[in-house]
């Protein structure tokens, strides 16, 4: 029989949706389709209520304008008693939409990989008599929220140490985790080709080093400042940015004059590629580019962080010495200039310290737990239901019925 996976996601941020979709990919390559059946939900904007709803266009406008304040509140939420106390909220909220989801979407195995989805999904499974095996799937990198961790769940995957000592903390046991790393679709892996076929291929110089800039889909942070930074100094090298979806970013950059070699693209999806042609990568720290960025091996130059959200992935990319922080635009500049003062042996070091940390083979390995779960079968859950209690009224009616005929005779 076809196995069945409900992966729950929402597109606040591209990571989440990209973490589904790998995992998805990875059972196909895998299991084939006629074998498996995995359906992705977007739980936020199709079974969620209004304000919830927009949660996807609310995010990004929410970390663009306002880091500071997303970061107190990440801050002030991440304790176990008031993650607890926030998503029973939440579960409060989204209860009717949370039960018709998985009415509607049968399954063997659920598999959650957004944070705040976590506790409400697993309450609203815990609502029905039986249900399926629940993994979750952490898709952030070090600093991890109290909302991934349910004691409930049968396995917690996380990408980092940190990650699973957080989860220790937070209540789960050693055995219901297991550190796999951030599930990268396979394909990048497989697209990464040498140096020199893939600058062929983008039609980029041969022989300067290529410096490569990534915002995030969205085209994210200070880009466009950053890349004038740099442009000033000069240098010796190429640069190429990725303007994402941001098209007045793109806009504005290919108004500019430029001092080096200089390519503006818009949202790309040869991502591999690009990575396999750069030397060093410009990036906020988001997860899933720090970790595709050390399994191509390129450096990191990091401009932006998420308060609390992503402030641990600095620190994970700056101990291994895989990379550093610069959060000004001429910060980044300086980086820059420094590093490549210092020629390719410099950049190999660096490049070798990325690759030290790439787990490549994560999505594989996450999707062999999600596949062997499918097979688990329902759980009971002990819900007393209406039908229960009338159940047990009527038996200890009866015990009471006995015991008094038996006192009668």
């Amino acid at each position: 029989m076809k196995k069945r996976v409900l992966i729950l996601m929402s597109d606040t941020g591209g990571g989440h949706r990209a973490a589904a979709e790998a995992i998805r990919d990875a059972l196909y390559l895998k299991h084939g389709e006629a074998a498996v059946k995995v359906e992705l939900v977007d739980v936020f904007r199709d079974y969620s209520p209004v304000p919830f709803k927009y949660m996807p266009e609310f995010y990004p406008w929410w970390i663009n304008r306002s880091k500071s304040s997303w970061g107190a509140g990440y801050n002030f939420s991440n304790t176990k008693r008031r993650a607890k106390i926030l998503s029973q909220g939440m579960y409060v909220t989204l209860e009717s939409g949370l039960k018709r989801m998985l009415r509607e979407h049968p399954a063997d195995v659920v598999v959650s990989v957004h944070s705040v989805l976590t506790h409400p999904a697993m309450s609203a499974l815990l609502s029905f008599e039986q249900r399926p095996p629940f993994i979750v799937v952490v898709t952030d990198l070090v600093s991890t929220h109290h909302f991934w961790y349910d004691k409930n769940c049968e396995r917690c995957l996380v990408p980092t140490e940190a990650a699973y000592d957080r989860g220790l903390k937070s209540g789960l046991s050693l055995d219901q985790m297991r550190i796999t790393g951030l599930p990268v679709h396979y394909r990048f892996a497989q697209g990464l080709t040498d140096k020199a076929s893939a600058r062929q291929s983008l039609g980029w110089d041969p022989n300067l080093p290529a410096v490569l800039m990534v915002g995030g889909g969205e085209g994210m942070g200070p880009i466009y400042q950053t890349a004038r930074a740099i442009n000033g100094r000069r240098l010796k090298c190429q640069l190429i940015i990725i303007a994402g979806h941001n098209k007045a970013l793109k806009d504005n950059l290919e108004a500019c004059n430029w001092n080096q070699p200089t390519k503006v693209y818009p949202f790309v999806k040869n991502m591999p590629t690009l990575m396999a042609a750069a030397d060093i990568l410009v990036t906020k720290a988001g997860p899933a580019t720090i970790s595709e960025a050390c399994i191509a091996g390129v450096p990191m130059i990091i401009y932006d962080a998420i308060p609390g959200q992503e402030t641990g992935n600095v620190e994970f990319v700056t101990e291994n010495r895989a990379g550093i922080f610069a959060p000004s635009p001429y910060g980044v500049a300086d980086a820059l200039t420094d590093w490549l003062a210092e020629g390719p042996e410099g950049l190999k070091r660096r490049s070798d310290n990325a690759r030290r940390l790439a787990l490549p083979d994560a999505v594989f390995e996450i999707s062999e737990e999600v596949w062997q779960y499918a097979h688990y079968g329902t759980i009971p859950t002990n819900r007393r239901t209406l039908l229960t209690d009338l159940a047990d009224v009527a038996e200890r009616a009866k015990e009471l019925t006995d015991n008094l005929m038996k006192d009668l005779y």
